[in-house]
């Protein structure tokens, strides 16, 4: 397997934190300091929250990968989503699509991955827990980021303490998230559980 590419051009870089800063975005605080990290891209209610987190994570020198379903890698998109660092998942299997998730960051050495943990742009009332398990499993540092539409700010957040209790960890997520008010670009398609 070919080691995925982790850093980008220093002209690269500057040129998407100038186009983030012209898109109104204020940047809270760096990248991920760990070697192996999840972000959690909260609220996801657009595809337009990639593009915010691509430029946001970029402007570091750093690639923050990210799963996209694969129906979005056609011809000519494909391409640019991988070197954008997209991973493509199939959503009809996703224990297949953590366990190949799984394998890919144990066999780097350095490994950022954005995770939405809605799983999908409509509200919904139970996130995904794959991150949960792929952070267990590789042991990677779980940041609790955030993209609010409404202030135009944008972070990989704080570092959240994980134990082997799954539920009880998704309610310290929530219990973090709800007191944020953050806004996804379509005020109604966010809820925190």
């Amino acid at each position: 397997m070919a080691k995925k590419k982790h850093t980008v051009s220093p002209g690269w870089a500057k040129f998407c934190g100038w186009l983030l800063r012209r898109l109104g975005w204020t940047s809270i605080g760096g990248p991920m300091e760990a070697k192996k990290a999840i972000v959690l891209g909260v609220p996801h209610t657009t595809i337009w929250d990639f593009l915010v987190s691509y430029l946001f994570y970029t402007q570091f020198g750093k690639t923050a990968h990210i799963m996209i379903k694969k129906e979005f890698f056609f011809w000519p998109l494909g391409p640019i989503l991988r070197a954008c660092g997209a991973v493509p998942v199939d959503r009809e299997s996703p224990a297949a699509m953590v366990r190949s998730l799984i394998h890919e960051m144990e066999s780097e050495d350095e490994f950022h991955l954005a995770i939405a943990p809605e799983g999908t742009r409509k509200p919904t009332k139970r996130w995904k827990t794959g991150f949960h398990l792929i952070a267990r499993e590789t042991g990677s540092t779980v940041y609790a980021g955030y993209f609010d539409w409404g202030k135009k700010q944008i972070s990989v957040g704080e570092p959240i303490e994980l134990t082997d209790d799954t539920k009880a960890d998704m309610k310290r997520v929530y219990d973090h998230y709800r007191p944020m008010g953050l806004q996804g670009k379509h005020k109604d398609g966010f809820i925190v559980p």
